[in-house]
């Protein structure tokens, strides 16, 4: 289910960046920052996404080892 998983995170990084276009464009700091921390939090979670994968065919590995 890892590609579910990627699909979700580049939406909310692509909706963090277009928030933070709209900060930037508006001149709202705030709105600025949104963007930017919504990016950090999609691109943590595919960082986990990431480790869970990596954790699986080590795991599948191990199996076909046997």
């Amino acid at each position: 289910m890892a590609g579910i998983e990627d699909i979700k995170n580049a939406a909310e990084k692509a909706a963090g960046k277009a928030k933070e276009a709209l900060g930037n464009a508006t001149d709202n700091d705030r709105l600025k920052a949104e963007g930017q921390t919504d990016q950090g939090k999609a691109s943590a979670k595919q960082g986990v996404t990431d480790v869970k994968d990596a954790a699986h065919g080590v795991a599948d590995s191990f199996k076909n080892d046997k």
